[in-house]
């Protein structure tokens, strides 16, 4: 089976990641999309992220029943931080063909990540192009083999959602409803609303 392996920080997960991951998997012909929330990233030093057990509680609820995706938490079970390459050589099984999913910022940053060409033995890589990317190009395609995928372009990022919630804006149609209830009854990026639903609580 094909399986796509789309990773991040998901705080929180939004309808965003989960478009473009379906866009990818039609595109790709993946048999399934396993999200993968992240330790820590090498490349983030935010102390302030919400707990692994919230943010792993938040991606199984935003997928709840969709055969397409699969939350995986090795990450989240090593000490940060979280490379790229141990979770795809904890990932190999045979008769299993891993692609990485990862979006046009982070290719242009590929050649830092630790042990590149080992992770493109283990992984095919897809590069998701959502149109309207600014930043610094990736690496050259001919050194660094990747496929570009198009995708649907959404604007909506986690940093977004979590300053609506701060100052007190809906993010109703920004994530899914499970997770917006998940946010509301922990309490997480601010203060919840009336009549939040019963999910997770923060650990002490």
């Amino acid at each position: 089976m094909e399986i796509g392996v789309f990773g991040g920080s998901f705080d929180p997960p939004h309808l965003g990641h989960l478009n473009v991951a379906r866009d990818a998997a039609e595109h790709l012909g993946l048999g399934r999309v396993l999200l993968v929330p992240a330790h820590r990233s090498p490349f983030k030093t935010d102390s302030d992220a919400t707990a692994p057990d919230l943010r792993r509680g938040m991606c199984e609820a935003a997928v709840a029943g969709d055969p397409l995706f699969e939350v995986w938490d090795g990450e989240l079970r090593r000490p940060p931080p979280s490379w790229t390459v141990d979770s795809l050589e904890a990932l190999e099984t045979p008769g299993r063909r891993l692609t990485l999913l990862m979006g046009q910022d982070q290719w242009a940053t590929f050649h830092r990540w630790k042990a590149p060409r080992r992770i493109l033995e283990l992984a095919r890589v897809a590069v998701l192009d959502r149109g309207g990317y600014d930043g610094p190009p990736g690496p050259a395609d001919g050194d660094w083999p990747c496929v570009r995928v198009p995708v649907r372009r959404l604007e909506i990022s986690s940093t977004e959602i979590r300053d609506r919630v701060r100052t007190g804006r809906s993010i109703r149609y920004l994530v899914p409803e499970p997770v917006r209830s998940l946010i509301e009854s922990n309490t997480l990026y601010g203060e919840p609303t009336a009549g939040s639903a019963v999910g997770l609580r923060r650990s002490s």
